[in-house]
């Protein structure tokens, strides 16, 4: 006890907190630690939120909007669905089911046919009684309604990957519809543009890339058709139309096409979704793919924009261009995942897992021994005001981190290591 008071009371004297402690696990030992805690703290309990009961099933109970799903990691948000994905690459990199089996388990415990009859149930009543805005108040309220890809994009894209593990019916069904969703209500621009209609009617908002190109590479990978890949291609060159700024060589959160203007923040997990959307789609997309080169310099062009905004402690901060914002791991894991992803496949210079190693670092210094992620931005929408992306709030041990992070974490646990080529061995190229 008089050693953990003197530790914290030395960590408090040197100006040095808690999650700011270095962490040092190896990448694997780190991302087993996040993922085993995730799996301990999932409950597959319902709770009625005014009696504190709790069910196993609510199949025969009375359509109730008290009765919540209990466990963050079981809510339909497009959070799990990067986290689920996160897991199933964990599972396969260390040859360990335990992790696919619990992503089974995650989504047989959704398409239950008590559980997903009664909240289909319990979504209409309250949709017809309250409207739209009532239906934020209910579990899985996201799994119905189907209008946006924070709906349906991300968990789509989960459920792609289970269904060729796992074959199920209703799995099925929920990829057709998502596609459907995609091809033929998502909100877009005349020349294909995904956008949403707020907060300016055709808003493009850079989080969409992910959204939209996770499901599409994926579902192009399925199927093998590849108007998939074309339309994942598209929207990650319009996107760079729309969104990238030449003078900072970073992109901005969106674009109000209404106004023409681009609105105020570089956010630093903007970019990180259409970084990590970029190395999805050249991960699944055919070599000989006719907009995959274009894909490819398209990526190289941002990882040399974002390198140069990576901060002294490995970590990015929160606004890419606004060094007074705080270190933010979101933005830094998508970061580390792609260019990772890109120097082991190829696609950029070996020189880059560098930055890929300090940004390593950095994440460390904000997980905990016991596999805490801290420094996680909240969600986050858009605002004319940097003074908004500067003050929120961060959180911990929540799957708007965790997916990202442990994608990161993965990615590093085989990455090459950075070389550096010393002068003194090349001198005897030089002529006299």
């Amino acid at each position: 006890m008089k050693s953990k008071i003197f530790f914290l009371f030395a960590l408090v004297i040197t100006g040095i907190s808690t999650s700011d402690a270095q962490n040092n696990m190896t990448a694997r030992e780190t991302a087993i630690k996040i993922a085993n805690r995730i799996l301990n703290s999932t409950s597959y309990l319902f709770e009625n939120k005014k009696t504190g009961e709790t069910y196993t099933c609510v199949k025969d109970l009375p359509l109730s909007k008290d009765i919540k799903v209990q466990s963050k990691y079981n809510q339909w948000h497009y959070s799990n669905g990067v986290t689920d994905i996160a897991l199933l690459e964990l599972s396969d990199k260390l040859n360990d089911k335990k992790y696919e089996k619990y992503v089974l388990k995650n989504m047989n415990f959704v398409f239950n046919d008590g559980n997903y009859e009664y909240y289909h149930n319990l979504y209409d009543k309250t949709l017809a009684e309250g409207g739209w805005d009532a239906i934020r108040n209910i579990s899985w309220g996201m799994l119905f309604r189907g209008k946006r890809l924070d709906d349906n994009g991300p968990l789509g894209a989960c459920l792609i990957e289970l269904q060729q593990r796992h074959s199920n019916n209703a799995f099925l069904e929920y990829i057709k519809e998502t596609a459907l969703h995609l091809d033929k209500s998502e909100p877009r621009l005349k020349d294909g543009t995904i956008a949403r209609i707020w907060p300016h009617e055709n808003t493009i908002w850079a989080d969409d890339s992910f959204m939209a190109i996770s499901f599409l590479s994926r579902m192009g990978q399925f199927t093998g058709d590849k108007k998939y890949f074309t339309d994942a291609a598209n929207q990650v060159l319009k996107y760079n139309k729309y969104l990238w700024c030449p003078e900072k060589q970073i992109y901005y959160h969106c674009y109000n096409t209404d106004n023409k203007e681009h609105g105020v923040a570089h956010w630093s997990r903007a970019n990180g979704w259409l970084f990590m959307a970029q190395a999805d789609l050249l991960s699944r997309m055919p070599k000989n793919h006719p907009m995959r080169n274009a894909v490819i310099k398209n990526f190289q062009q941002q990882a040399s924009g974002v390198a140069r905004y990576q901060g002294k402690s490995g970590l990015w901060h929160q606004l890419l261009d606004k060094e007074d914002s705080y270190d933010e791991i979101t933005g830094t894991a998508m970061f580390v995942f792609g260019i990772a992803r890109g120097v082991r496949e190829g696609w950029l210079h070996p020189d880059f897992i560098y930055v890929a190693e300090q940004g390593l670092k950095g994440m460390m210094s904000k997980i905990t021994p016991a596999g805490d992620v801290t420094a996680i931005c909240v969600g986050t929408g858009i605002m004319p005001s940097l003074q908004y992306y500067y003050t929120r709030p961060t959180q911990e041990n929540d799957p708007m981190g965790e997916g990202p992070v442990l994608r990161a974490l993965v990615e590093m646990m085989d990455a090459p290591k950075y070389q550096e080529i010393k002068a003194e061995s090349q001198y005897d190229k030089i002529g006299q």
